[in-house]
């Protein structure tokens, strides 16, 4: 029968849909797989063509929800991000062969588009990854092993298991109800294939569990992570920064000289982007300001400063002042935010857009993100950062033992962006085996152990400081190790392998074509079947023809032969 369009378009936008629910702040972990084996399903003998169009259709549906807030700040420009991030997942299905070899390249297509839109253009956009999605989800610790990555994998891997294993479900529901349905060799293999797969992804779950996880605490750090609360949804126009400023002061003079505390913590987090200057920080009031309470508290204070350094730019800095009051560390921010901290080709997109709301572009630091400080050795992921677990790793190799993630997320007001940030932070700090401390102007600031367990997280809005104790760690996790090569060279291979089945299958069928000794049933079969081709788009299958058993003639010489049989039509 033929396939039509809406049965192309309405499953993959289905599929598309139940990925996105996965994700924070719905956090429905289970449905990214009945959404990735919907789409699994749906690309099952398609053309090219189609199978790309029922990708970008998922794509949407994936991406029309999980990054639908941003049309707060411009709809038009929301609408051509999620077209454009849409297109990976069409440019993905279309790497997916249409039968034979369709597992592995599903697995590794999927993934390793996945990995250019995390890296590409502008240097990606992890947002709305359905890595997020499994950060509630008891295939967490396989981030140990491979990173955001290999949750992605797992997550289309399961897709792939319930792709397989469905239909023969429904077969043998069919065979129990009418047995005369009878049973298909076929429906047995993708069984077989379908459980293996299935067991494959559990056995990921159980090794990630059992893989190193940083180590034991070698010492305990004392920690406070300050929120100075305020009206979300406003940007830094709309907010002048001395007021940002001071409810940052209130919340910790509010919490740390009050109430009879009798000792200070070691460290203490400030947010990003809560000091703004238009001096030298060493000249500005607010930075002595910041010393003075560094040696009041006896702590490392550490916050976010931006510094206008020209008519057109800015930098992002994270400063740490030691117990004397003396800066002891600065990180300039090396990944900033594509048209957020910056505007990439500025003269382009000033025809299509109002570019006001971003007068200046970010200067880009330097650095691994590692700042040593009195406390400790900490590794900062400044906002953005914290959705590239490659980041987080460069500073750990670097010596970090400590993950420390300075944000600032007021400017959104629904809870969809800091839902997410806090789902990266738990991947962040799986996947490098050390704990984290998160702080947030308006929220959401937490405290993350190395296994990713939300020990404690603020509320949006309210003004509130975080108090915990944290461990203090030196190992190392698999994914520290290998980075993002322990997924994308097998993923790559996987692809490999899945179209090398299928070039393979389809030289089977051309050589059947041309064989003499094969049978006519066979022949077409294989010609169909075999070589993964199926004629949806032009109508009806084309069955087998199996020519009727030869009858003797009754007299006569036999006729001289005109060569090897063909099927009729062939």
């Amino acid at each position: 029968m033929t396939v039509r369009r809406g049965g192309v378009v309405l499953p993959s936008l289905l599929a598309g849909v139940l990925l996105a629910l996965s994700l924070p702040p719905f956090g429905w972990w289970p449905l990214a797989f009945a959404g990735a084996g919907l789409l699994y399903w749906r690309l099952h003998r398609l053309r090219a063509r189609t199978r790309f169009l029922a990708g970008w259709v998922a794509g949407l549906g994936l991406f029309g929800v999980g990054l639908y807030w941003i049309e707060s700040f411009n709809w038009y420009g929301a609408v051509v991000l999620v077209v454009a991030e849409a297109l990976s997942m069409g440019l993905a299905a279309l790497l997916v062969p249409p039968s034979t070899g369709r597992l592995p390249a599903f697995v590794g297509a999927f993934t390793l588009c996945e990995a250019l839109r995390m890296s590409w253009p502008f240097g990606g956009l992890p947002v709305a990854g359905v890595f997020l999605g499994q950060a509630g989800g008891p295939f967490l610790g396989t981030a140990r092993l491979g990173g955001s990555l290999l949750l992605t994998a797992v997550v289309f891997l399961g897709g792939a298991a319930v792709g397989e294993l469905t239909p023969v479900v429904q077969r043998a529901v069919q065979v129990r109800l009418d047995p005369s349905v009878g049973h298909d060799h076929h429906e047995q293999q993708r069984a077989a294939a379908g459980l293996v797969t299935l067991a494959f992804v559990l056995g990921l779950a159980v090794v990630g569990v059992l893989a190193p996880d940083g180590g034991s605490a070698g010492r305990s750090l004392t920690v406070a992570a300050v929120q100075g609360g305020g009206r979300r949804g406003f940007n830094k126009e709309e907010v002048p920064p001395a007021t940002v400023f001071a409810a940052q002061l209130a919340a910790t003079r509010t919490a740390l000289f009050s109430g009879g505390r009798r000792s200070s913590p070691e460290l203490v987090v400030w947010p990003e982007d809560v000091i703004s200057l238009d001096e030298a920080l060493s000249r500005s009031h607010d930075g002595r300001t910041m010393a003075r309470l560094a040696r009041r508290l006896r702590s490392t204070v550490v916050a976010g400063v931006t510094i206008t350094v020209s008519a057109t730019a800015f930098r992002n800095e994270v400063v740490a002042w030691g117990p004397t009051g003396r800066v002891v560390a600065v990180f300039e921010k090396t990944h900033r935010v594509p048209f957020g901290e910056y505007i990439p080709d500025r003269s382009f997109f000033a025809h299509f857009a109002d570019l006001a709301a971003v007068p200046l572009d970010a200067v880009p630091g330097h650095g691994t993100g590692l700042m040593v400080t009195p406390a400790a050795p900490l590794g900062v992921l400044v906002s953005y950062d914290v959705f590239f677990t490659g980041l987080g790793r460069t500073s750990i190799r670097g010596g970090a033992q400590l993950l420390v993630v300075p944000t600032n997320t007021s400017s959104y007001a629904a809870a969809n962006l800091p839902t997410q940030e806090v789902a990266a932070a738990q991947v962040q700090a799986v996947a490098g085996g050390r704990d984290l401390v998160q702080a947030a102007p308006t929220g959401f600031s937490a405290v993350i152990d190395h296994e990713g367990n939300v020990l404690l997280r603020s509320d949006l809005g309210r003004r509130q400081v975080l108090f915990a104790t944290v461990g203090l760690r030196r190992g190392r996790t698999v994914y520290d190790t290998l980075g993002d090569a322990g997924v994308l060279v097998p993923g790559a291979l996987v692809l490999a392998l899945g179209w090398l089945l299928a070039l393979r299958a389809r030289r089977r069928g051309a050589d059947a074509d041309h064989d003499p000794r094969a049978g006519r049933a066979s022949l077409d079969f294989t010609s169909v079947a075999g070589a993964g081709h199926w004629p949806e788009d032009r109508g009806t299958p084309v069955k087998p023809h199996v020519a009727p058993h030869p009858v003797a003639p009754v007299a006569g010489p036999a006729p001289a032969p005109t060569g090897p049989e063909r099927p009729a039509g062939g």
